[in-house]
C-alpha cells in the first residue's frame, strides 16, 4: 500500500513530525522548479501537501474547550522541516527535502486566499504528486473551485518583489545566486519568476485554469540567462498594462465562493472522521441545495405529464 515521503522518511528516523501528522497526510506534491518544467536535475525537493490532525484540534468544542475562555491550546497549522537528506533518495544519489505539512483547514484557508505558493500545489502536474488519497484527489480535482480575480493583486506584488530582489547586487559570496549575479548581472532565478507570475495570473484570468508548466521553454530560456533585465522589466509592465484590462473583463468570480470551499471542505473533514453531526457543523446553503432538489424533482415530474 502506497505511504506519503512523511511517513516514510518518519519510519527511518530521518524527520520528526508530530506524532499524528505522518498517519493523516492526505496529498504531497513536489513544488518548485520541478513544477514549473524549468528543474537542472539538483536534488533538492520542496515538498508541500497537508493532512488531518484529531478532529479536537478542528473542532475544539467537541473535546470541551470554550474559545477565548481559560487557557488558550496552541493549534497545530503545520509542520514544517528543511535541509531533510536522504541518501538512499534519487536511486542512491541523495536527496534533499524541505517539508512543508498544512493541517487540511489551514490549507483551505491559504489556498482560497490565492496565496500563489500554496494555489499552485493544487496545479502541479500529475508527474509530481508524491501521494494523495481519496480525500486528496477530491480537492485536486476541485482545484478550480478555489480560483477567483483576486488571485491577480496576489501574482503581481509577488511578482514586483521578486523583480526587487532580482536586482539584488550583494547576495550572499560562494552561493548559486551570487555565481548567477556576476556571470549575467542579475538573478536569473528571480526573473523567471517575474514573468511566470505574470503568466500564471494571465491564464487564470482568462482560461480560469493554471498550468504550471506550460511556458517551460520560455521560463528555460531565462534561466540561462538569454534575457536582459531590461527585457524583464519592459515583460512585467507590459503585462501589468494589458492585466489590468484582461482584469475588468474577465468573467471569473471576484472573490472566494466560501460555501463552495466550505461545503468541499466538510466532505474532506466527514470522509476521513465520519459523520459530523455529533459535531453540531452548521452546513453552507443546505437551505439553496433543498430548493434546487425540489425544482429538480418538480422538472422530472412535468416531463412525464
Amino acid at each position: 500500500m502506497p505511504t506519503s515521503r512523511v511517513q516514510q522518511l518518519t519510519k527511518r528516523g530521518l524527520i520528526s513530525p508530530p506524532k499524528y501528522v505522518p498517519g493523516s497526510v492526505q496529498y504531497e506534491v513536489i513544488m518548485g522548479s520541478e513544477a514549473y518544467g524549468v528543474s537542472s536535475g539538483d536534488s533538492d525537493r520542496d515538498v508541500y501537501g497537508f493532512c488531518v490532525p484529531p478532529k479536537s484540534v478542528v473542532f475544539p468544542h467537541t473535546a470541551g474547550e470554550i474559545l477565548g475562555f481559560g487557557r488558550q491550546k496552541k493549534r497545530f497549522e503545520q509542520y514544517q522541516q528543511h535541509h531533510v537528506k536522504d541518501p538512499e533518495g534519487l536511486g542512491g544519489k541523495g536527496v534533499e527535502y524541505d517539508f512543508a505539512i498544512y493541517n487540511i483547514v489551514k490549507y483551505f484557508q491559504l489556498v482560497m486566499e490565492n496565496n500563489p505558493n500554496m494555489i499552485d500545489s493544487l496545479f502541479v502536474p500529475q508527474r509530481c504528486v508524491l501521494y494523495a488519497t481519496k480525500i486528496g484527489q477530491m480537492v485536486r480535482e476541485a482545484r478550480r473551485t478555489f480560483l477567483h480575480k483576486g488571485s491577480w493583486y496576489k501574482l503581481k506584488g509577488y511578482s514586483y518583489s521578486q523583480m526587487k530582489k532580482m536586482f539584488n547586487k550583494n547576495p550572499e559570496q560562494g552561493s548559486k545566486r551570487y555565481e548567477d549575479v556576476q556571470r549575467h548581472g542579475y538573478s536569473t532565478k528571480f526573473a523567471y519568476h517575474v514573468v511566470r507570475l505574470m503568466d500564471q495570473a494571465e491564464e487564470i484570468l482568462t482560461e480560469h485554469n493554471l498550468t504550471l508548466d506550460r511556458n517551460r521553454e520560455q521560463l528555460k530560456s531565462i534561466r540561462r540567462g538569454e534575457w536582459s533585465a531590461e527585457q524583464i522589466k519592459q515583460y512585467f509592465e507590459r503585462k501589468e498594462s494589458e492585466l489590468e484590462t484582461v482584469y475588468s473583463n474577465s468573467t471569473l468570480r471576484h472573490g472566494p465562493d466560501e460555501d463552495a470551499v466550505k461545503q468541499l471542505l466538510l466532505r474532506c473533514l466527514e470522509q476521513y472522521y465520519g459523520s459530523l453531526t455529533a459535531a453540531d457543523i452548521e452546513q453552507p446553503g443546505v437551505e439553496l441545495q433543498v430548493l434546487r432538489e425540489i425544482a429538480a424533482s418538480l422538472q422530472k415530474v412535468e416531463r412525464r405529464l
